[in-house]
């Protein structure tokens, strides 16, 4: 059973005894006099039970959180310097125009007011937010310490969103290690775990489409037993953590055997490279984590004696070569394609995006899709944490609030997002698409939303 308790519902500076609190949590009323949790049912619960949500109850906070004064909550964001302009503005611009619409919808105030049943309850301080960018330099060997040192100087109660084309996981190490919230940043490269709590992504990224087109051929309706599945992907970062989400998932069907070819970084694929890991064996499915630039090697290999029956790609590594998939392969080529295949509207981005005949791109809504998406998100969860602004109540709030949305009604980028207890990946899903034939080809879908 999942329990989300109010915190600030508990008078400050109290003390409590066992008795009180069970008593709270049954729907009674807390020493002095108030009544909270009364429109909870009332539950029978055993004394372990008891006991444990006793002592779970505890453990949370009763001071404020670091980075959360009497006036301000001190939010950051982390943004490596990599990041081009451009992308650095279609983050920043609008999240710091949130912030500035969050601090100026009401002032902040205090007061008393009568409840329902004569009570005397507080009106809730509605401190002021700011935000700050905490940019890192360098190597990622080196990004732990410039945290450390911006967190020491400003404490921030939570990390908003973020940027980087480099591997997440020096922030994600800091937020876990420091038990500070990191909600959706904007990375291909998440550390995928099942157990760590701080950081929230949009999902589990290069690796969940690796993830999809091993389920993808796992599921195909004529098995490939006999055939050699093959798995090539550049020594890179990007590279690897395709790879490793398709082996995992690969390794999971017990379907069979993978042949692994890690090529140099910065080597171009070659047809060679292609019939070598295909081996002497036909009819090989092909599963190439590269771009655009592979085409003619694959498609000098593929037409050669039926060396390639089936391939995979991922739209997001082809980008704007998404539509240049040669004709000639297009019937045996399937792609992974992690957003929502609707063009957004108008209004569901900001800003706008211009309108368009040509099907929307990946490199159309990495950034300024995704930013659209925290923003109902922060719209939630702000207001929802009142005056309680402690870190363990807020990821209450994401559990049991953030449900499931469905895109684009809410944002743009994803077919839909969703938290529950202990989810830590909004977007769970991916598409398998493929080209239609003709000199202007189309997206053709050739899966349901596969969810992982």
């Amino acid at each position: 059973m999942h329990f989300m308790t109010r915190i600030g519902d508990f008078p400050k500076r109290s003390a409590y005894t066992d008795e009180t609190l069970a008593d709270a949590i049954l729907g009674g009323s807390n020493p002095e006099g108030r009544v909270f949790l009364g429109v909870m049912p009332r539950y029978a619960l055993g004394e372990r039970d008891m006991a444990i949500l006793i002592a779970y109850l505890k453990s949370l906070s009763k001071d404020p959180s670091p980075g959360v004064t009497e006036t301000t909550v001190r939010f950051a964001t982390v943004i490596t310097e990599e990041v081009s302009r451009k992308e650095r503005d279609e983050l920043l611009v609008p999240l710091e125009r949130h912030i500035q619409v969050y601090n100026n919808r009401r002032p902040p105030q205090t007061g008393y007011r009568t409840g329902p049943r004569g009570e005397i309850i507080a009106d809730p301080v509605f401190p002021q937010t700011s935000l700050a960018v905490w940019e890192l330099k360098g190597s990622p060997e080196t990004w732990r310490g410039q945290l450390e040192e911006y967190y020491r100087k400003e404490p921030v109660f939570a990390l908003l969103s973020g940027i980087s084309t480099k591997g997440w996981r020096p922030i994600h190490e800091f937020s876990e290690e420091n038990r500070i919230p990191c909600l959706l940043p904007i990375t291909d490269l998440p550390v995928v775990s099942a157990t760590d709590w701080y950081t929230l992504y949009f999902s589990k990224g290069f690796y969940q489409e690796g993830e999809t087109a091993a389920h993808h051929l796992a599921r195909t309706e004529n098995p490939v037993p006999g055939r050699t599945v093959v798995q090539v992907y550049p020594d890179t970062p990007e590279g690897k953590a395709f790879a490793a989400g398709f082996r995992d998932a690969w390794s999971d069907s017990g379907r069979g055997s993978l042949v692994d070819k890690a090529l140099p970084a910065g080597t171009p694929v070659t047809r060679e490279d292609l019939e070598r890991a295909a081996g002497k064996e036909r009819r090989a499915v092909l599963v190439l984590w590269t771009g655009a630039e592979a085409f003619p090697a694959l498609e000098a290999a593929a037409g050669k004696d039926g060396v390639i029956s089936t391939i995979y790609l991922s739209a997001s590594l082809l980008k704007d070569g998404l539509l240049t998939v040669p004709e000639t392969l297009r019937d045996r080529t399937y792609i992974t394609y992690p957003y929502n295949l609707a063009e957004p509207g108008p209004a569901m981005t900001y800003p706008p995006p211009p309108r368009r005949k040509d099907p929307l791109q990946i490199t159309d809504r990495r950034v300024p899709g995704k930013a659209a998406t925290l923003y109902p998100v922060l719209n939630e969860l702000f207001p929802s944490l009142e005056s309680n602004y402690f870190r363990d109540y807020m990821f209450d709030i994401i559990d049991a609030s953030m449900i499931d949305w469905r895109m684009p009604a809410v944002a743009p980028t994803f077919e839909r997002i969703s938290f529950g207890p202990g989810q830590r990946y909004a977007s769970k899903g991916c598409y398998i698409v493929q080209l239609s034939k003709g000199d202007r080809p189309e997206l053709v879908r050739k899966t349901d939303w596969v969810v992982h």
